[in-house]
């Protein structure tokens, strides 16, 4: 298993692909922390990780890895705190901080017509939480001898769009400004930081973007690969940064987008 003896936290892993990276890393041996606002949504994600379907007589059931859930908000300093003090307590240290929490209002458009309120909120979750988990978790992986941060950026942090969403945008090309200052800081210490670029990713809130079939067509032929991706796409590249596969690799922009960011027409 290739997170074997590692633990990672997780932001977001309440739903989509924050949860089915908290599935896929346990089942690749890492014990996770699953942090996420939606208690029950965290509890839907250790069901999938922990499942307990019927059994035999002296039966066991199918368990990948251990989990860790906890509720709280990745704006609040103190809820992060305690989440990653929690998470070394249980499992004995943090080699994976792995930052996917993000909103994306459905009223984020461009700044002449964002309202200031959804601009800091955005800002808030997007960049703040991303902040303050590497506050908090950077030391203990420090302490752990050195291991991973992945911080979820966006294809829209390095390409314009047509369709704006301006605080979005901005707080993803703020991560990745940051990503490359604590590649640098950080590196001696053993602790590497790259962010993964989703392109278009599958979701309930795509799909109520382009309801028309020709609408999803438009957008379609913008991606060489011929389709949005889906959460296991960026879930696979998180599993590879979080492994010592990519021990040589920090400071990076890890695009997964189909090769819509390539496309010129």
């Amino acid at each position: 298993m290739r997170l074997e003896g590692k633990t990672a936290l997780i932001t977001g892993a309440g739903s989509g692909m924050g949860r089915v990276a908290a599935v896929m890393f346990a089942k690749e041996g890492a014990n996770v922390i699953a942090t996420d606002i939606s208690r029950e949504g965290l509890e839907q994600t250790a069901a999938l990780v922990h499942p307990t379907p019927s059994l035999p007589a002296g039966g066991e059931g199918e368990r990948h890895g251990n989990i860790l859930a906890l509720t709280g908000d990745v704006t609040n300093a103190a809820d992060v705190e305690s989440w990653v003090r929690a998470g070394v307590e249980r499992f004995g240290g943090l080699q994976v901080l792995y930052n996917n929490a993000g909103i994306f209002p459905d009223d984020d458009r461009s700044v002449v017509d964002t309202d200031e309120s959804v601009w800091a909120r955005t800002l808030s979750v997007n960049l703040q939480g991303v902040m303050l988990c590497c506050k908090y978790g950077i030391p203990e992986i420090q302490r752990a001898g050195g291991g991973s941060v992945i911080n979820v950026a966006s294809f829209v942090a390095l390409v314009g769009c047509t369709v704006p969403q301006d605080a979005y945008t901005a707080s993803k090309g703020a991560v990745l400004a940051l990503t490359k200052s604590l590649a640098v800081q950080f590196g001696r210490d053993g602790v590497r930081v790259n962010a993964i670029c989703p392109g278009p990713i599958l979701t309930p809130l795509l799909a109520d973007l382009f309801p028309s079939e020709e609408e999803k067509l438009k957008r379609l032929n913008r991606i060489p690969l011929g389709r949005f991706g889906l959460p296991e796409d960026i879930a696979h590249a998180a599993v590879f940064l979080a492994s010592d596969e990519s021990a040589w690799m920090t400071g990076t922009e890890f695009v997964v987008d189909g090769g819509i960011t390539v496309n010129y027409f």
